[in-house]
């Protein structure tokens, strides 16, 4: 038994050794060894010098290879963003720093980093014991979008491709790509024309909408006395108010692919979507972003242009009028409601559309159609605009507002 537990430990003890390596063979790495083995069996069994020479050839390509991925790595590796949220089009930099924390150099290798869908290689030289190299790179950001940069992996290859080892040194890190949006100025957007909220039939004894007045009742605040009413009457009277509801915005943004004409009508939709909801959520009022595959996070600027990074347009069966029923269960206190929508939505879809939302709610429509002159129809109660660029956007709210 005691040599069986020896021979297993020392088993055990060559695995592990050999882990580096048997891990790193690349699928070019394992034909090579499988025709390596294959020739030394045929060579030595028929004594073929040729398939003899052919072995020896590879096997020593096969050592070789092992020089170059052996030996620990002891790298310090630090991957760091500038910024982690950029508007679409801004600059985006970050910085890769290696440091070999052994006492000993260590043999030249690649760090690899993955941005998005593609990766960026760098050379890293050979480094003495506790030297230091930086690399700066720039990350595109031409679309709106959510980039996973990272994470680094040390690369370490012979030049034939027989063996490759990879080392992971840190973690992934994401890159917010914000869509563009419009600064809407307070007097640009007056067709949220209910500052003071939308009044209900529900009476109470402190708002800030007077209705009428009533007979004083015992625990009635005494600051809501009419004296005027008090004195001419010779009765007590109290204020009674309507309760109001407070102003709520509520953009139902499609993101139905067959909405759209092309990618460029989806992102100014995205643009729109993002100004109106970050005008609502500057002024303090509630607002509720609605897409076909959900709710987007409207508490707070950063968090809804955060989600606005992630939208993408889906082919879907779910229609306008699926996205404007949903209104009901998710924003049913909206005052103000705004579709954003492409040019491929038709003025019946919109109309049947508007038919499903509560009624009483003020409903606009925003047809996204880059190139076009800026417009505004009617469909029913609904007034439509026609908007070309982002730029508009503030005339266009200006026109909605007068009209």
């Amino acid at each position: 038994m005691t040599a069986v537990a020896s021979l297993r430990g020392a088993w055990s003890t060559l695995v592990t050794v050999c882990a580096p390596v048997t891990g790193a063979f690349s699928s070019f790495g394992i034909a090579a060894l499988v025709v390596a083995a294959g020739a030394w069996v045929t060579g030595l069994v028929l004594g073929w010098l040729e398939v003899l020479v052919v072995a020896i050839v590879l096997t020593v390509a096969l050592v070789a290879a092992i020089v170059f991925v052996l030996g620990r790595l002891r790298y310090d590796v630090t991957l760091t963003l500038t910024q982690s949220r950029v508007t679409v089009g801004d600059p985006a930099v970050g910085r890769l720093d290696v440091r070999n924390a052994a006492s000993r150099p260590l043999l030249p290798s690649v760090m690899e980093l993955p941005v998005g869908r593609g990766t960026a290689a760098f050379p890293v030289p050979r480094m003495r014991g506790g030297g230091t190299h930086e690399e700066i790179f720039r990350v595109p950001t031409r679309r709106r979008s959510v980039i996973t940069v990272g994470p680094v992996k040390s690369v370490r290859a012979d030049p034939l491709g027989l063996l490759r080892r990879e080392v992971t040194w840190t973690d992934s890190q994401e890159l917010y790509v914000h869509p563009a949006v419009k600064n809407l100025a307070s007097s640009s957007t007056g067709l949220l024309r209910d500052l003071e909220g939308r009044a209900t039939t529900d009476l109470t004894d402190s708002d800030i909408s007077f209705h009428a007045l009533r007979e004083y009742a015992p625990g009635d605040d005494l600051r809501h006395i009419h004296w005027k009413t008090t004195a001419r009457t010779g009765t007590l009277m109290v204020r009674q108010f309507e309760e109001t509801r407070r102003s709520h915005l509520a953009v139902l943004l499609s993101t139905r692919a067959q909405d759209y004409a092309d990618d460029e009508e989806f992102e100014l939709a995205v643009s729109v979507c993002g100004s109106l909801g970050l005008q609502a959520i500057k002024e303090d009022r509630g607002v509720t972003v609605l897409v076909h595959t959900g709710s987007l996070r409207g508490d707070h600027h950063t968090r809804l242009l955060d989600d606005l990074s992630r939208v993408e347009p889906v082919h879907s069966h779910s229609k306008l009028v699926d996205l404007a029923r949903g209104v009901g269960s998710s924003s049913a206190s909206a005052s103000v409601i705004a579709f954003v929508v492409g040019s491929k939505v038709t003025p019946t879809e919109l109309r049947v559309a508007s038919a499903r939302l509560p009624v009483g709610v003020t409903v606009m429509a925003i047809q996204c159609v880059p190139g076009v002159s800026l417009s505004r129809h009617s469909i029913g109660e609904v007034g439509v605009l026609a908007l070309g660029r982002l730029g508009d956007l503030p005339l266009a709210l200006k026109k909605m507002s007068e009209a």
